[in-house]
């Protein structure tokens, strides 16, 4: 039998997924409200072709069988939240907490499908904004030096004279530098190597806002990573906030306005230092579920499938 006609075989007679209960609306919306648990986590994850799902799981589950709550197509607060509430109210009572990102839809839909439970905002989605902040610091002065060194390259040119761009000590050019140190930028300073530390060095001497930019990303990171309680992290904030203002970086005031007004749910992650690594960790699983078939051909087949395995 060749491999099509036994794929064919196992969706149609061996898998049972004809007799899927959940298979008239599987396109639309699946839910297990067995697998509803004190901690939840909440988020979109894309199946095939960029069309968005929202996803809610079980975090005592841990990634395995009986994570899955409810997968929904689309993002919409109102279609999502109508599924939720054909769970007992009785029972979506019962949730604690539920680990989020910033989206403002996400957090709709968890205030009004589980009143009672506390929302906490992702520390890590927290820390990217200030992490892209820097990048996008470090991506204003890469476009000025390429612009740099093509007059410099025309001058050249009408000159009749060679272009010999400058060589940094580390044998970067000043373009490589700046695409060079992405990944620098990214990484905590313990974790540089010798040679990240040294590209880093030449980076900050010849951009001190950087150095500042970064700075004040690593000061983000320590206040989530050594802040015992919620009432000393809320005055660590404070501080941080007024480093940000003297800095007067516009990407950092953009971060700390979107850290303010998501104060209360950023600060619920020094009660139990939760975070939405369960959701990330999950939708990593589906990529790779999905790369393991090759995509997605049908949706309901792969939720189908999906579901056997993690609900």
């Amino acid at each position: 039998m060749n491999g099509k006609a036994l794929s064919r075989q196992y969706k149609d007679h061996l898998s049972e997924f004809k007799a899927w209960p959940q298979l008239s609306h599987a396109d639309k919306w699946v839910l297990y409200p067995q697998n509803l648990g004190k901690r939840l986590s909440i988020d979109e994850t894309s199946l095939s072709h960029g069309e968005l799902y929202t996803i809610v799981t079980n975090k005592s589950a841990k990634g395995k069988k009986g994570s899955i709550v409810a997968i929904v197509s689309g993002t919409k607060a109102e279609e999502v939240i109508e599924v939720l509430r054909k769970i007992p109210k009785n029972k979506r009572n019962k949730v604690e907490e539920v680990t989020l990102d910033l989206a403002a839809n996400m957090g709709v839909i968890v205030k009004r499908s589980f009143p009672k439970a506390v929302l906490v905002s992702d520390r890590f989605h927290v820390q990217r904004l200030a992490s892209e902040a820097v990048q996008e610091m470090r991506i204003k002065y890469r476009w000025e030096a390429l612009d740099q060194e093509n007059e410099a390259i025309e001058q050249a040119k009408k000159n009749e004279t060679e272009y010999l761009p400058e060589v940094l000590p580390n044998g970067d050019t000043l373009k490589q530098l700046l695409a060079r140190s992405r990944y620098v930028l990214y990484k905590a300073t313990k974790d540089w190597t010798s040679s990240q530390k040294e590209r880093a060095e030449i980076l900050f001497d010849r951009y001190p806002d950087l150095r500042k930019a970064y700075q004040l990303g690593e000061d983000l990171r320590y206040i989530f990573n050594h802040t015992p309680e919620k009432i000393y992290a809320l005055t660590r904030l404070a501080k941080w906030h007024e480093k940000v203002r003297q800095a007067g970086f516009k990407v950092f005031n953009t971060v700390a306005k979107t850290i303010e007004n998501h104060y209360e749910t950023i600060l619920n992650y020094f009660d139990n230092r939760s975070t939405n690594a369960a959701a990330e960790s999950f939708n990593a699983k589906i990529k790779a579920f999905r790369a393991q078939f090759r995509g997605v051909r049908n949706t309901k087949f792969f939720l189908f499938r999906l579901c056997q395995i993690y609900a």
